[in-house]
């Protein structure tokens, strides 16, 4: 990168410091303007002249207010316009202080809309011209007076053109970063649709095996045995249909998963069986948990057993969280005719809820105690939590034994 490039882009990031220097090159280009005479007895070259202290005096607040018109340019304007006007009346011979007033009328029109830009132009290019036409020391057809007239058009035009041009280029940054978002939006939407055609084309394929599966094992059950070869090819047809339904499926679920995503688990989803566990997880970070089963001998489906596992976590986490350091919890896991009662006390001080919790709710449902009550009410049951009398809160599910996922009646091996 170039010694030039790396200043010009510094004065793009300090707008400020480029006004400044804006300004001290216009106060070096008046200057040097007011000690040349364009009506020098020369013939074609231009002589010297002394300008008035009074010209140079006003010069010098004319270049500084530039350096605030980027902020206030209405009021920079205003202020080189009546500089200029009391260089115009009182200068002689006279000084370029004009060139203030320009600079600042550009910037006006590069600001501000079409309407104003004429309005302010025409205004400023009346005053000017006529004032110097008509109470300056020079004939009211000298050069220098033509010369305001086209210079402050100039700057009206030339601002108005820069203002539409980078409005012209901000419209098509814009459109085009729409159109970019419209793209990845349509992108988005395709890849969710073709999961979505994926995700059915899954279910028909597991569908159909699973149908498969169930007429050959009903088969294989019936001819066991009287014909046992029979069963052992239909046994085979389960066996192939099973496979071939565990591939579709990781297949399938493959290609539905983000690259993000993390590998599938590779060991069963928790359950009871690992509820000792889970216990002792709680009596290492300092909670009291007792435990009281009684549903020895009770098989529960796979999806009652994950969501009772859940709920007893998720109540013994908020016991640990928010009841208190000397709290002690009680589990119970009771099976009570077709269903299975999950029940969780504790004696603590302190709210048992998330720390999330929604303060319209009296209850405190939080979005763990919401998560509960969705994994429960998704296998028909029933979950009541809330404060108990003397200190503590309760959390109570019942999760029936016979659920939309299972069948009505035990799968005998």
């Amino acid at each position: 990168m170039s010694t030039l490039h790396r200043a010009r882009t510094w004065l793009t990031a300090h707008p400020l410091a480029l006004d400044a220097t804006l300004a001290l090159g216009v106060l070096a280009a008046m200057v040097a303007g007011s000690f040349v005479d364009p009506n020098a007895d020369h013939g074609d070259k231009w002589g010297a002249r002394t300008p008035d202290a009074l010209s140079l005096a006003l010069m010098v607040p004319a270049a500084a207010v530039l350096v605030a018109r980027r902020r206030a340019p209405m009021a920079v304007l205003a202020a080189t316009c009546a500089l200029t006007l009391a260089e115009l009346v009182t200068g002689d011979p006279r000084a370029p202080v004009a060139m203030s007033a320009v600079i600042a009328l550009y910037t006006v029109a590069s600001a501000t809309d079409r309407p104003t830009t004429w309005r302010v132009g025409l205004l400023t290019m009346t005053v000017l011209t006529g004032t110097a036409m008509l109470a300056g020391p020079l004939p009211w057809y000298a050069q220098e007076n033509i010369g305001i007239f086209a210079w402050t058009g100039m700057a009206a035009t030339a601002g108005d053109a820069v203002r539409s041009r980078r409005a012209f280029v901000h419209a098509i940054r814009e459109r085009a970063e729409r159109a970019e978002r419209t793209r990845e939006e349509e992108a988005r939407r395709r890849v969710a649709e073709e999961r979505l055609r994926i995700a059915r084309d899954l279910h028909d394929v597991v569908a159909h095996h699973i149908a498969l599966v169930n007429v050959q094992a009903g088969v294989a059950a019936h001819v066991m045995d009287k014909r046992p070869d029979q069963a052992k090819e239909a046994l085979a047809h389960v066996r192939e249909a099973s496979r071939s339904a565990l591939g579709e499926l990781r297949a399938t679920v493959g290609l539905l998963r983000q690259s993000g995503d993390p590998e599938a688990p590779t060991e069963p989803a928790p359950g009871l069986v690992r509820l000792d566990e889970l216990v002792g997880t709680f009596h290492s970070a300092g909670l009291a948990v007792e435990v009281v089963r009684a549903d020895e001998g009770v098989s529960l489906p796979a999806a009652v057993d994950l969501v009772a596992y859940r709920v007893i976590q998720e109540a013994l986490t908020n016991v640990h969280k928010h009841a208190g350091e000397a709290a002690k919890a009680e589990v119970s896991v009771v099976r009570v005719g077709p269903n299975v009662e999950i029940t969780v006390l504790d004696n603590g001080t302190g709210k048992t809820v998330t720390d999330d919790e929604d303060p319209e709710n009296p209850e405190g449902g939080g979005h763990g105690l919401l998560g509960m009550r969705e994994r429960v009410a998704a296998l028909g049951g029933t979950l009541t939590t809330g404060p108990r009398y003397g200190g503590g809160f309760r959390v109570h599910a019942i999760l029936p034994l016979k659920t939309r996922t299972t069948t009505a009646e035990a799968v005998r091996p």
